[in-house]
């Protein structure tokens, strides 16, 4: 891997992504109450506000990418001071405030609206994320409730292409948008991470690092090989002293600590996404076999590896 983002989102793929892109006519609140773990919204014309519960609202402008975490709710709005007039759930139901179901264009404040506003129309799209895994939670915990990623000069390339392929309605459109939704979420991340006061992760920031970084790279390339201290200071050119000190300023544990993490976390995804045994698993993340990952497993997680697995797919409804 070339850096620990990339290595985070290797196996995070969108699948069955939904896109919802409503035209809007004020005044308009829309409540989304999916329960999504992860959604991106972004108004492809005009202005916005969006309020996640607990938070100020914060102005959604026409290019702007917001990334929400949930599962709690959040509205976007033409004001602030506008109530909500409809709630989404996770099941695609709309309802209005009474509990009444209606479809989005029988709401007064969706649908094509007057010709003479046509050139300025409001138009949100709104795409939710399934995410899953221990690898992905270690980027959704460096994110903020609320993560707004500002409108630069060049376009983010994948809203282009989203509303390319939203409108034409060819074969295979589905897997296009989550590849899509893959590229706008990576995209998104990246800038905000580069954001003048995001404060992004120190495995984030340790890419910039040539030693520490450089020790990321072959601990995510390579998790199974028996790194020790002394080993990844030697491919970075340190003394073991001096890599252990500058490995633990830069990310905040020492590395072996990070090593054993970054293998357990790899561990759980693989026993929640595969049919492979326990030992097979305990080999390909660094561990001598079953009973030697069931140790460190229990240890850290608190529950052996076969148990995390019947929880996980108990939870999936698998």
């Amino acid at each position: 891997m070339d850096d620990a983002l990339s290595a985070l989102l290797q196996d995070v793929r969108a699948r069955g992504a939904l896109f919802d892109q409503t035209e809007l006519n004020p005044p308009w609140s829309l409540r989304f109450a999916d329960r999504a773990p992860l959604s991106l919204l972004t108004m492809v014309s005009g202005d916005a506000w969006l309020t996640a519960d607990g938070t100020d609202p914060v102005p959604l402008r026409q290019g702007d990418v917001a990334i929400v975490l949930g599962p709690e709710p959040y509205t976007v709005a033409d004001s602030p001071d506008t109530p909500p007039m409809a709630v989404l759930s996770g099941d695609s139901r709309c309802t209005a405030l009474d509990g009444t179901q209606v479809a989005a264009d029988d709401l007064a404040m969706c649908g094509p609206g007057p010709e003479s506003a046509a050139d300025s129309a409001v138009v949100l799209l709104k795409s939710t994320y399934p995410v899953h895994g221990r690898l992905s939670d270690r980027v959704l915990s460096a994110l903020p409730r609320l993560a707004l990623v500002p409108a630069t000069t060049d376009e983010c390339p994948p809203l282009a292409m989203i509303e390319q392929e939203l409108r034409s309605g060819a074969p295979g459109r589905q897997v296009v948008l989550d590849r899509l939704l893959d590229l706008l979420l990576v995209c998104s991340l990246r800038e905000w991470f580069e954001l003048s006061g995001a404060r992004a992760p120190a495995w984030y920031r340790a890419h910039r690092d040539p030693v520490v970084g450089r020790a990321l790279k072959l601990i995510h390339g390579d998790p199974a090989r028996a790194w020790t201290v002394a080993s990844l200071a030697a491919e970075t050119g340190l003394s073991r002293a001096q890599f252990s000190r500058r490995f633990s300023e830069v990310i905040g544990q020492p590395p072996m600590a990070y090593l054993t993490e970054w293998r357990l976390c790899q561990a759980a995804d693989l026993l929640a996404r595969t049919d492979a045994t326990v030992d097979a698993v305990s080999r390909q993340v660094g561990y001598a076999n079953a009973y030697a990952l069931s140790v460190a497993f229990k240890r850290t997680l608190g529950v052996r590896p076969t148990e995390h697995r019947a929880l996980v797919r108990a939870t999936d409804g698998q």
